[in-house]
């Protein structure tokens, strides 16, 4: 009997001790989330394709509670997107500032010398890449992209000129690609602020054609005010479904096939501030995943013709540092470095 009630009082005990721990459980293995507000940085202004994807993202985590704190946008454009950079930079530790990044990631410190790079900064996720349109005025003679190149080639040197975003950034280093093939001519190359404002200018006609990315000229193509010539892809987009009366983002041949042998895409990416936690940096990946889950962001995907490619971790960084690299490369060619890199 007294044996019994020792076996029965131990197993009462372990049954206590089992429960306490049970209870403590959750508390322990709590992951990491947000305790005050999210700043996303916008390192562009308002109205080109990393505006629109960060903002979009803000309503999709809004409408789907998919974050018990919400998520704030700031455009911090000033100087190619250094200003926004910088401050990421100086957050260190800080799991509540993430960026959207763009190829100025690689091509503002690049260029400019800003004392920064990608290393600085923690890589997230990939969310996209974003595709390049080489466009112009529909109401311009030129039916594909050969044509368009062979008119600047025989016109006067620098009497076309080619709207996009920035200086020494993405779009004139396509410019200076598609510059190879018009020599010895060249575009007058005009900058502006973002690429919403690039496509107003080319429907005002105030440059001959840009290279936006697809979702700053959408609208634009709806509207009957502009034509895609071709997609700087080395295939055509799986997006079928007609966006105008007549065309789908399939229905745009490849620079390539249309004689123009020029490719470039840009990444729709992640990243923090330095030293932040990986179990920080784990939520924001399960985070995005869940948004890329909706619907809404397919929608997204397709009205802009992203190529959906993810990636996060280990294969992300190997990613990107191939990116700089290749940036680099093209920046050498193109004379763009700034003294010293």
């Amino acid at each position: 009997m007294v044996r019994a009630l020792q076996s029965t009082a131990r197993a009462g005990i372990g049954v206590a001790m089992i429960a306490a721990g049970a209870a403590l459980l959750p508390a322990a293995a709590q992951a990491w989330e947000p305790t005050k507000p999210v700043q996303f940085i916008i390192p562009a202004g308002t109205g080109g394709g990393a505006d629109q994807m960060a903002r979009f993202i803000q309503g999709v985590v809004a409408k789907n509670n998919l974050m018990k704190q919400p998520i704030i946008t700031v455009n911090k454009g000033g100087g190619a997107g250094a200003e926004g950079f910088l401050e990421v930079k100086k957050a260190s530790g800080d799991a509540h500032t993430i960026i959207i990044t763009l190829s100025n990631l690689f091509t503002t410190p690049l260029g400019t010398g800003v004392p920064f790079s990608w290393k600085d900064l923690t890589p997230v996720a990939m969310l996209a890449l974003d595709q390049f349109v080489l466009w112009v005025p529909a109401d311009t003679p030129y039916k594909t992209a050969k044509e368009y190149i062979d008119a600047v080639k025989a016109g006067d040197d620098k009497s076309f000129k080619m709207g996009g975003t920035g200086s020494k950034q993405e779009d004139q280093i396509i410019t200076v690609a598609l510059e190879k093939l018009t020599a010895p001519k060249k575009f007058t190359y005009v900058p502006y602020g973002g690429g919403g404002t690039v496509a107003t200018q080319l429907v005002g006609k105030h440059v001959n054609s840009s290279v936006n990315n697809p979702i700053e000229a959408v609208s634009q193509w709806k509207a009957g005010a502009l034509r895609p010539l071709c997609i700087f892809d080395s295939k055509r987009s799986i997006y079928t479904a007609k966006v105008t009366a007549t065309m789908a983002w399939s229905d745009i041949p490849t620079c390539k096939e249309s004689g123009v042998n020029t490719e470039y895409q840009m990444l729709r990416g992640i990243f923090m501030a330095p030293g932040v936690k990986p179990d920080q940096v784990a939520f924001y990946v399960d985070l995005f995943k869940k948004v890329m889950a909706t619907a809404d962001w397919k929608t997204f995907m397709e009205q802009g013709a992203f190529n959906q490619t993810f990636m996060s971790g280990d294969q992300y960084k190997t990613w990107v540092a191939a990116a700089d690299k290749l940036h680099y490369d093209l920046m050498k060619e193109a004379g763009f470095l700034a003294p010293g890199k």
